[in-house]
């Protein structure tokens, strides 16, 4: 057994893992869940969008996680499943690690008591989001919850802001499991299946009335995430809530939106917002030690249980977890243990989610931001008093700058201590640039509003650990220099189907194939090929050759360069531009004509037949099947500079590419006397198969025509398919 873990795994006497039933609630309950829903209207337009009103901020509340679970329930559930750390009992032994990473930062107790000492306002959106999800289960008998049969209030908080489950993601969960787990009795799978790496990261623009043709703020937003991993929908009440756009599922505020004046746009950051530090353990009778400061202090130890399913019922293991100062127990290199301290104020966290959706102009934005439990993300901003504004991510620790932060640093010496975190003034932030324009696409912010950027030599270098990308590249191709822009211009930029990568990775290409000789056999192996892409605009379409022997061309290069661009200490992208041989270059050419040829038919294939939109269930996992029906999509990775991003690649017995992320919710705000936008959704907003809003914005999602949004009561005449209370015509 591990010395670190005391693990006890003990079968409860049930037969089987039966589904988890629903608990009968009281008739109080019953009662006041009525009296709830009687209070809210929920109106779905002609794409199934539910736009929910009540009369206070509560009501909307329930209401609208009411609607999210009309639409996908599973996904309310599941997100919850693993913020609170219990995906293994739906899915056994192999998530126990999983589970555990969640548990050593999320703990039920400590979320009970900060429910109870929220604000009272806090607690009645708290009670009203348990309550809708109730009442959703009390009047849908035949849902079975996998796990959840009954949501309490204080679960809200275990996610309460988009970015705590990714901070607490960067925990290794094989890493975690070789230090409390048992050895070779415990299941942690490979998540890796061998696939080129999946593009990640989101778009925002904010373009300022001196560059609009109405002299009118506009904005993008354009997250990439996993497809339907958000809704869409508008919740609006008599205290003055007024949000539309993207929620993530089971949250109740709208994540990424716009109310009526104010609009907004979270991208992810690559500053260094969480820290691991060396822990220089001992052991002396029976308990360990962390050394601090020269003193030897004993480590926290705590038990966590995790509970999950087997074949012939429930069982559960419990580990012996140790904490320091710094914060959990995450891993060890050498004898050194490690401590992992990051952002994790859930209530702090979903105040400021909540807040900054009744913002409506930058001050009062601003003042929300002060709160600093955005964590990772970086913020484009626009409203309807003309101001654009960049923030740079919301949690950056002040530290030492003489240590290098990007590494695990002593846990012993107390320099290495945060000192609070840095302001906003104290971070890249750019409010109504001289360019008239600023965006972020997962870039670094040195180039985020051109010539009116902030000097990167002004900040600490942790602020900021990324750098330039083909794709940050783009935005500005698209940006500088326009003074004509609307909202079908931002949204044609958001699509200009051009590719910097290539514009950047070819002409070595070329150069390399024109150097060969005559008598090379690459020469007139490669002419056809090389004909074409010397040929190419650089732009994507359905249509296009080239694009797909460029894709498969990038490839075939990445993965020959990877092991010496490691070495290198260089980013792949970049070595593959300034670092490949020429005889690289031509192979990987070999290897792509290959690749295709082999799998199509023809290296002179259309990347319409190649880059595929597929959804056939309502599975949170997808699977594919080239018998199936699909729809061409011409975008593709952010990778290689598109804007529009499309993650697609083959799966097990498909030769055609599916896409599982990139673009997933697109839209562009006009801020005026009123607001204008228009919208589009992964395949539609129902996760239900049998719904006509499983697929209706499949084809507009491939082409990029996004819809008009009907974000005013009054623009619902005419395009209403139903209205309703919550609970109305369900099954009890």
């Amino acid at each position: 057994m591990n010395k670190f873990a005391v693990v006890l795994a003990i079968a409860f006497s049930v037969a089987g893992s039966a589904p988890a039933q629903a608990q009968t609630p009281n008739s109080a309950d019953i009662a006041r869940w009525k009296q709830e829903a009687q209070r809210v209207t929920i109106i779905r337009d002609n794409w199934g969008i539910p736009h929910v009103y009540g009369h206070t901020d509560a009501d909307a509340v329930f209401g609208m996680i009411y609607a999210q679970s009309e639409d996908d329930f599973n996904r309310v559930e599941t997100n919850y499943i693993n913020a609170m750390g219990r995906l293994a009992e739906t899915e056994g032994e192999s998530a126990i690690f999983q589970d555990l990473r969640m548990k050593l930062f999320i703990n039920p107790d400590t979320l009970r008591a900060k429910y109870a000492a929220s604000p009272a306002w806090l607690k009645a959106l708290m009670n009203a989001w348990a309550d809708g999800l109730n009442y959703y289960l009390y009047t849908h008998a035949a849902v079975k919850p996998r796990v959840i049969t009954h949501f309490e209030p204080w679960m809200a908080l275990s996610f309460s802001e988009g970015s705590i489950g990714g901070d607490i993601e960067d925990v290794s969960i094989k890493q975690l499991a070789e230090f409390y787990g048992n050895g070779a009795n415990d299941v942690v799978p490979d998540m890796s299946d061998g696939a080129p790496p999946e593009p990640g990261g989101s778009n925002g623009m904010a373009v300022a009335p001196s560059n609009t043709l109405d002299h009118h703020a506009l904005l993008l937003i354009n997250p990439h995430t996993s497809f339907f991993f958000r809704a869409e929908l508008q919740m609006v009440s008599d205290e003055g809530l007024d949000a539309y756009g993207a929620v993530t599922w089971g949250q109740f505020f709208v994540y990424q939106g716009w109310n009526t004046r104010v609009g907004w746009m979270h991208t992810s950051s690559n500053a260094d917002d969480k820290d691991e530090y060396l822990e220089t353990v001992s052991r002396k009778k029976g308990r360990y030690y962390y050394l601090y400061g020269g003193k030897e202090y004993p480590m926290i130890t705590s038990r966590v249980t995790v509970a999950f399913t087997t074949d012939t019922g429930m069982a559960k293991k419990v580990f012996s977890v140790y904490k320091t100062r710094h914060g959990p127990i995450v891993r060890k290199i050498g004898e050194k243990w490690v401590s992992m301290d990051l952002m994790n104020e859930p209530e702090r966290a979903l105040i400021q989610s909540y807040t900054r959706t009744k913002a409506l102009n930058y001050k009062a934005y601003r003042q929300t931001m002060e709160l600093h439990t955005n964590s990772s993300n970086n913020t484009i901003f626009a409203d309807a008093d003309g101001d654009i504004a960049y923030f740079h991510a919301n949690f950056i620790p002040r530290r030492n700058p003489k240590f290098d932060w990007t590494k695990p640093v002593d846990g012993s010496d107390t320099a290495t201590d945060w000192h609070g975190l840095l302001s906003i003034d104290q971070t890249p932030h750019l409010l109504n640039p001289a360019s008239g324009w600023l965006y972020n696409s997962n870039n670094w912010p040195w180039s985020a509003a051109g010539p009116s950027s902030p000097k990167r030599s002004d900040y600490p270098p942790y602020v900021e650990t990324g750098g330039e990308s083909f794709r940050g590249l783009h935005a500005i191709r698209v940006l500088e220099n326009r003074k004509d822009f609307a909202i079908d211009t931002l949204i044609k930029a958001a699509y200009d189907p051009y590719l910097t990568g290539f514009a950047a990775l070819l002409p070595p290409l070329v150069k390399a194939y024109d150097a060969l000789g005559a008598a090379d056999s690459l020469k007139a192996t490669l002419a056809p090929q090389m004909d074409a892409l010397k040929a190419w605009d650089y732009r994507w379409s359905t249509t296009s050759v080239p694009t797909s022997l460029a894709v498969y061309w990038g490839i075939a290069l990445s993965n020959l360069v990877a092991r010496e661009a490691h070495e290198a200490n260089a980013r792949v992208d970049d070595y593959m531009v300034s670092g490949a041989s020429d005889r690289e270059r031509l192979q990987a050419l070999v290897d792509a004509s290959d690749s295709l040829t082999a799998q199509f038919g023809s290296w002179k294939t259309p990347w319409g037949e190649i880059n595929r939109y597929q959804r056939t269930n309502g599975d949170i996992v997808q699977h594919f099947n080239d018998a199936a029906p699909s729809i061409p999509v011409g975008f593709t990775w952010s990778r290689w500079g598109s804007l529009a991003a499309f993650s697609a690649r083959p799966y097990p017995g498909t030769k055609k590419w599916y896409g599982t992320s990139g673009n997933s919710f697109v839209a562009v705000v006009e801020f005026g006397d009123s607001v204008r936008a228009k919208a589009i959704t992964a395949g539609g907003e129902s996760g239900d198969p049998s719904s006509p809003h499983f697929g209706d914005q499949a084809e507009r999602y491939a082409t990029g025509a996004l819809r008009p949004v009907y974000f005013y009561r009054s623009q619902l005449e005419g395009h209403t398919e139903k209205q309703y209370h919550p609970g109305e015509g369900s099954a009890r």
